[in-house]
């Protein structure tokens, strides 16, 4: 029933066998871009400049990250309303701009914003807040930042009070609760955690890499990993070059949130993080994945430093803060920065690390007012020695 074949036949069929298979070995996937000589990357290099494609159109667009970047800075001023218009402010509108829901966005000039495009955009925050997290671990942590949102409207109430124990108010010019928190900052320096760090970092820098880069999305001019890592720039600033013509005394061009903290609590390699996210994109283009995750790494890392950084560093002013003041608004800082450890994955730190920090440092019954040298020394402590940051 079956043929027999000789020792020559069988030979001569392996041979061709392996020739087949070594061909497919060897084929590649015809690469979407002209390679890019690195050297090509300089700290003055325009984002966009460098990637176009072959019918020379740009392959970049920030449009949903910036976006985004502008819908927390709507968000951030409409907090800043309670102090600067003496007025109680709205957790409806909060949230609703929190989601994009209910066209909540106004014109501000100030921030060249425009409310009717925000309205329209289609991207939101809360989708992407703790989006490295499971669906039920997120939902936590969104359902958080709304309850934030209630209290700020609570404290907006005594904006004409004067804090004290127990009492909501003014310290200064900022408006604390009854347990003398800065909830806008709160709400602010978390995000920056939750939404900034955690897209960029844990999702778009880490899982993001993994995505397509031999087609075009369907409809565009770029691939899923180019428009991934598009994404974490245009997450990060606004500017063609981030932090242009910074000094270490000076910082060149106007970065809010998570871009402004890099450059004051990293001074060491502030000025690298543009260069990297540069690099990183030509690496995209040149296919080369093990300098894509190299600048990568390097950019998650010292987006974490950062953030430690600034938690040790706002528990410093709490110390040499001479009023009130100066130390609730240094701590609301603080607490922010903290609750945003829990994002510093590189670092290993989570949620529990954060948590034990946090209830350490104000889960008294009075908060702020129950603070002492010796709960903002053990709170720098545990951070120092997490990130060996050595301060």
């Amino acid at each position: 029933m079956f043929k027999r074949f000789g020792k020559t036949q069988i030979l001569l069929a392996s041979v061709i066998m392996a020739g087949v298979s070594s061909c497919k070995d060897s084929e590649e996937v015809t690469p979407l871009r002209t390679k890019i000589d690195y050297a090509n990357v300089t700290p003055t290099t325009p984002y966009k400049k460098l990637f176009v494609s072959a019918t020379g159109d740009t392959t970049v667009d920030l449009t949903s990250g910036n976006n985004r970047y502008k819908i927390y800075q709507a968000l951030n001023y409409y907090l800043g309303g309670a102090v600067r218009d003496s007025k109680a402010i709205d957790a409806a509108v909060m949230k609703n701009m929190y989601a994009n829901t209910a066209n909540p966005f106004v014109d501000v000039p100030s921030l060249n914003i425009s409310g009717s495009v925000l309205n329209a955009s289609g991207v939101q925050l809360r989708s992407l807040t703790a989006s490295s997290k499971s669906t039920s671990e997120a939902e936590v942590e969104r359902v958080r930042v709304e309850t934030a949102f209630a209290q700020m409207a609570e404290a907006s109430k005594s904006v004409g009070a004067t804090a004290s124990k127990g009492v909501a108010g003014k310290a200064g010019t900022y408006l604390l609760d009854a347990k003398g928190i800065e909830i806008a900052q709160i709400i602010q320096k978390s995000l920056i955690g939750a939404y900034q760090l955690d897209y960029i970092g844990n999702v778009l820098l880490n899982k993001g890499l993994e995505a397509d880069n031999t087609t075009l999305v369907s409809g565009k001019k770029y691939s899923q990993l180019e428009h991934n890592w598009d994404e974490a720039y245009a997450s990060l600033t606004l500017n063609p070059i981030y932090l242009a013509n910074s000094t270490d005394a000076t910082r060149g061009t106007s970065e809010s949130f998570l871009g402004s903290y890099i450059w004051e609590y990293n001074k060491a390699n502030y000025a690298k993080i543009y260069p990297a996210f540069l690099r990183g994109r030509v690496a995209i283009v040149n296919n080369d994945m093990a300098e894509v995750k190299t600048q990568a790494t390097f950019i998650r890392t010292e987006m974490e430093k950062a953030i430690a950084a600034a938690a040790i560093g706002y528990l410093g002013k709490w110390k040499t803060g001479t009023t009130d003041a100066a130390r609730a608004h240094a701590i609301g800082e603080g607490l922010g920065f903290i609750y945003s450890l829990r994002y510093c994955t590189i670092n290993g730190a989570d949620a529990t690390f954060s948590e034990n920090i946090l209830a350490g440092l104000v889960g008294s019954a009075n908060g702020f007012w129950d603070l002492t040298n010796e709960k903002v020394n053990a709170a720098a402590d545990a951070i120092n020695a997490k990130f060996k940051l050595g301060n």
